[in-house]
Parts: structure tokens; sequence; C-alpha cells
């Protein structure tokens, strides 16, 4: 019985941590009334002090950008865990349980820590809400970072890779010391937040440089490379250019780099040309964390740690139902321009050519239709489970500026379905929204198991 007893108390726990968790969006906050948050890290660091500032137990390396910051950030944790580093990753957003942004060496953190550790943090932030140490209760992701301070510093991490949320300036992981910081290509995105220009935009994401530190990026928009640069050289930052990584010309599949003096193969299963820029990044920062902070990473493990990363949802490709489904979290003009351009060969290979679409509405839609829609025969618009999803009239009204005319479905199974007749046997592309991929996925892997 009493164990009995703890399984439904660990059970329920998780339950009640989710929910809780769910309700802390901004969305909810404002329909309850409560202003706009003002953002601080002060306010993020009195938390983690009272939780005994978990973030100084273990080095840390930060990526920010607008595209492509989980990929680097997913390959770069391959490689050190494949060095025998124990490497905390920590990313955002998930594609269906929350759990998957708190990793160890690939590992996702279990229901029980999940649970123990949200109401550690809550119950600390309540209690200083209360005594007024604290001017609001913290936010959905901040809660999520300091779980996921908490569990690295727990399990003893080696180093941490941590995705920036948004921006960098005051985002909740810019309260570490990183010894590396990345950043990944910029565009616009989060304009309400970050600045309505790239050059803007691209200050906020240098926040996470610091003074005599070293930054690796790549050559991008000439905005962003003003803007970095600008910050780079105030702060007395060295900079690491991951161009020599990315090979000469665009190669049909694996391709071969120098790193750390030998020759290592690059044979990432994430597809696309953008992923090539993505890997470099991954690439250079494992080299740097070699050559001078100490870490034992070999060739061999680069090009074992590419080979092994996992980070479902980009370009990924299923097979169930008799149809070929490929699933991309693309949610900005730049992500649909990099699905476009990594769905050349795949559309050529069939004749039925079917896309499911959706996005949150502050989202650029006609601009991602424009660049989507025209690529398939047929268009079907889902609902998603957001406070910010676009109406299902927006989504039909970019579709018919595109000369297409979407269907609206009533849920995304229902959109599954539907793609799955149309298809007839050829290509279903799942697209356009973070929470639209997630469900999707679930749906798919589960009618696969059972195909099994």
């Amino acid at each position: 019985m009493q164990a009995a007893a703890r399984i439904l108390n660990f059970h329920m726990s998780y339950a009640a941590a989710i929910a809780q968790l769910n309700a802390m969006t901004p969305e909810l906050y404002a329909r309850a009334g409560q202003p706009r948050r003002k953002f601080s890290l002060d306010e993020v660091r009195v938390l983690l002090g009272a939780l005994g500032d978990p973030q100084r137990h273990f080095p840390s390396v930060l990526i920010a950008g607008t595209n492509g910051k989980g990929s680097t950030a997913a390959t770069l944790a391959s490689i050190l865990a494949e060095a025998g580093v124990r490497t905390g990753l920590y990313t955002s957003p998930h594609l269906e349980r929350p759990n998957e942004r708190i990793r160890v060496n690939g590992a996702e953190i279990d229901d029980e820590e999940f649970g123990r550790l949200f109401f550690l943090v809550v119950e600390k932030a309540g209690a200083f809400v209360k005594e007024g140490r604290l001017p609001q209760r913290p936010s959905y992701f901040e809660v999520l970072t300091a779980m996921a301070f908490l569990y690295f510093a727990d399990h003893a991490v080696e180093i941490a890779v941590l995705e920036v949320g948004m921006g960098g300036r005051l985002d909740a992981t810019n309260v570490v010391e990183p010894l590396l910081s990345i950043v990944t290509d910029i565009s616009l995105d989060h304009t309400e937040w970050l600045g309505p220009t790239i050059a803007a935009i691209t200050r906020e994401k240098a926040g996470i440089l610091r003074r005599n530190g070293t930054l690796i990026t790549l050559p991008q928009h000439p905005e962003a490379n003003a803007a970095l640069g600008e910050a780079a050289m105030a702060l007395g930052v060295r900079g690491v250019n991951a161009a020599e990584y990315i090979p000469a010309r665009e190669p049909e599949g694996a391709y071969t780099v120098l790193a750390l003096g030998r020759p290592v193969k690059v044979n990432s299963p994430l597809t696309g040309p953008h992923q090539q820029r993505n890997v470099a990044l991954a690439i250079a920062a494992a080299v740097e964390l070699a050559m001078r902070h100490g870490f034992a990473v070999r060739p061999e493990a680069i090009e074992a740690g590419i080979a092994q990363t996992r980070w479902p949802g980009r370009l990924e490709q299923i097979a169930s139902g008799g149809v070929r489904w490929v699933l991309d979290v693309a949610h900005n003009p730049a992500g649909a321009w990099a699905l476009r351009a990594g769905l050349g060969k795949i559309l050529k290979e069939h004749a039925q050519r079917v896309l499911v679409f959706s996005c949150l509405r502050d989202k650029p839609l006609g601009e991602m239709a424009q660049i989507l829609f025209p690529l398939f025969d047929r268009v079907l618009v889902a609902p998603i489970h957001s406070a910010r999803a676009a109406e299902m009239e927006e989504l039909l009204a970019a579709a018919r500026a595109t000369g297409r005319e979407a269907l609206a479905t009533e849920s995304v199974g229902d959109a599954l379905r539907l793609a799955r007749e149309c298809a007839a046997g050829g290509v279903v592309v799942v697209s356009g929204s973070v929470y639209l991929v997630g469900e999707a996925r679930g749906f798919l892997l589960a009618e696969k198991a059972g195909e099994a």
C-alpha cells in the first residue's frame, strides 16, 4: 500500500507540476489581468541565490541566435558526450514534453525529478514574493532554467551547453559566465521584444558576450556582422570564425573537414544546407574547448558526436501509412527559406506534395506562406493548442494571397488523415509551428509503432 501511495503521489506531483507550469504562459497571465512582465536578470539571480547558485557549479557554453541555435547545441553536446565529458544540455522549446529541454548525456530528466525540482523552485520563489524579496513570480522559462541548473549541479555535469530562449542580454540563461559564446544566424523574429531591425536584435543577442571572452560565429547578414563586431571590440572579445569547417562546395551527403589536425568525416543526421553552418559552429566550439580549456575532445569524438546527434523535428523524415512525412519546426521566414532549400530534392521525387501548416499570430504569416505554399499541390491548415495561435481565417486568407485555396481542418489529427488521403503515396510536409510539429510527431510515431 505504501509503495502504491508513493507511485500515486509521484504521478500526481508530476501532473500538478505540468499543470502549474502550463499556467505560467504570458497569455494566461494577461487574461488574469497581470501587467506585462519586466524581465530582469537581477530577479533570476536572487532566485538562484536562494537555491544555492547551482549555475556556478559547472562551466558552460552559451548559444544565442534566431535560427540554428538548438541544432548547434545538440550537436556540440553530442560531441562532448562522445568524448566522455558528462554534458548537460538545456534547450527550448520542446516538441512534446518539457522534460525534453533538460538532458544529461542525451537522457532527459525523468518525471520524478522534474516534479521535485519544479516544486522546489516555485515554492522558494513564492516565499520570496511574499517576503518582498522578489517583485513577481518567475516566468515559465525562468522556472525551467532554474530547474535545469539544479539538475546539472545535482548530476555533477562537467559542462553545460545552454541554448538562449530569446534574445540574450536579459535571457535567464545569461546569468552564467560562459567559457564560449556562440551566435548563430540572426534574422527578424520576436521584434516586439528585441527590436525592429537586425542590428537591434543582434545587439540584444550580443549580450551573451563577456569581457575578454570568446565569440564563435559565422559571417552572415551585414547588419548582424557589424553589430556583433562592434560589441566584440568594445569588450575585447576574441572572435573565432567557424567558416573553415564548412565545405567549399555543397556536398551530396557526408563531407570531410580538418579539425584538431586530422580529417573529420561530417555525416550529420540533420539534413539541409543550413545545417552545415550549425555543425561548423559546433565543431569550432569543440576545438576551442579542447585547445584552450583542456577538455579531452579528439577528432574521433567530433566525428562520432556529429553522427550520433539527435534533434527531432528538423527536416525529420518518418515513413508511415504509405506516406513520406517531413517534419520541420520552421517558424519564421528565415526558417521557411531554410526548409524550402532542404526540400528541393525531396519534392522533386514525388508527384503528390501536401503541406500541413499552422503558426502563431505574432509571426509574419503572409511572408511564410509566400515562401512555402506555392511548392505544394495541396495546403491544409490546422488549429494548434496555443493562446497565440493564428485564427483559421487568417491562415486561409494567407493561402489565398499566394494563389492557393487551403482547406481548414478541425484538428491536427484530422489534418494528418486528410493529408494522407491527398498525398496518395507522395510526401507530406508538416511545418510552421513547434506546437504543430510536436503534436503531429506524437501521432505519427504512435501510428508507426502500431505498424511494427
